[in-house]
């Protein structure tokens, strides 16, 4: 799916992920442990490896199922990333974690805590992003961050969600035509669908320049929650709001029900996936309920620097769900290898 940019097309090509080093990702969490509990938290830092295969190397080393790790969210393989994992140890002393992990894993700190952590269950994550190899129109660049920095960027789903060469949604639709799948795989298609249909509204938000701005009808996503409200007549209070980035306009996330917006708005989201019934109705079978995100993503902390003409380094902060490399793409191309 080609998505339209907001702030006309990226004025540089570059490297990413040249070394692990050049992406790294710290998790930012509200909570502090509780320093008693069954459960035992741990800081971990990673590299070049994925989250999911870090888990199972913590359940073999506790003696634990897999289901009795917990952790946030998924982070990436190619980079060198820090976020909590909980291991349930009820009435038992934590193991060496030191003396039996890959090198590629480090525990940095580990206390007691009261429960598992849940996914999602974080404030966001800190990202410091290396693009190297750099080439093309620096004063545009210049002016493309400033731009990213006063309005923010489209909140696309990134590619990754979509699978090796986008396939996840055709899987989806052999999956709703009847093809077995196990319970993992059917979560990772019927995530992939729904981001497809938010892609998909959102593209012709972007493509109208409406993004950003409010329609009549619009349902607001809540800064720094998943909560929604509205559609409500529009006021100074509100524009205000959109205008200091506590609110923002949101698309569906689709499932049962009618969709929550009006005028406009609704009228805009009906037509865009129109021909996408087979996905709704798949998605609609599956009991997923209709829920709401925000189109508009505003990075915070957002810094640059310029270590020489070919070598920019980037640094800013993202609520949970949302994708580093949506924000690079209003930036450079570096699809090439």
């Amino acid at each position: 799916m080609n998505l339209p940019y907001a702030h006309g097309g990226p004025p540089l090509t570059a490297r990413l992920r040249s070394t692990p080093e050049d992406f790294t990702v710290d998790e930012l969490h509200d909570r502090v442990p509780d320093d008693e509990g069954d459960h035992v938290w741990l800081w971990v830092r990673k590299r070049g490896a994925n989250t999911d295969w870090v888990a199972r190397q913590l359940a073999q080393i506790a003696g634990v199922k897999p289901l009795d790790v917990g952790y946030a969210g998924l982070k990436d393989r190619d980079a060198v990333t820090t976020q909590v994992f909980t291991v349930h140890l009820p009435g038992r002393e934590a193991p060496d974690w030191s003396g039996s992990l890959p090198e590629s894993v480090t525990v940095l700190a580990a206390h007691r805590h009261r429960r598992k952590l849940k996914r999602g269950a974080l404030h966001g994550n800190r990202f410091g992003i290396v693009l190297r190899d750099v080439q093309g129109d620096l004063p545009a660049a210049e002016a493309c961050l400033q731009a990213i920095q006063a309005r923010g960027v489209p909140n696309y789903f990134g590619d990754q969600r979509f699978g090796l060469g986008g396939a996840n949604v055709a899987r989806a639709e052999a999956m709703f035509a009847g093809k077995a799948v196990d319970r993992p795989t059917r979560s990772i298609l019927l995530s992939a669908t729904r981001s497809h249909l938010f892609n998909t509204v959102l593209a012709q938000r972007v493509e109208a320049g409406q993004w950003d701005q409010p329609l009549a009808g619009e349902v607001w996503s809540l800064a720094g929650s998943r909560a929604w409200f509205g559609p409500e007549a529009l006021t100074d209070d509100l524009r205000e709001r959109l205008r200091s980035g506590d609110i923002h306009p949101s698309g569906p996330l689709w499932g049962r029900g009618a969709l929550p917006t009006a005028d406009h708005a609704q009228a805009l989201e009906a037509t865009a996936l129109a021909p996408f019934d087979t996905l709704k109705a798949g998605l609609e079978a599956a009991d997923m309920a209709q829920d709401r995100r925000a189109l508009r993503l505003l990075p915070s902390q957002l810094q640059w620097q310029w270590r020489d003409t070919t070598a920019l380094h980037l640094s800013f902060e993202l609520p949970p769900g949302c994708y580093a490399t949506v924000v690079l793409r209003e930036l450079a191309d570096t699809s090439q290898p």
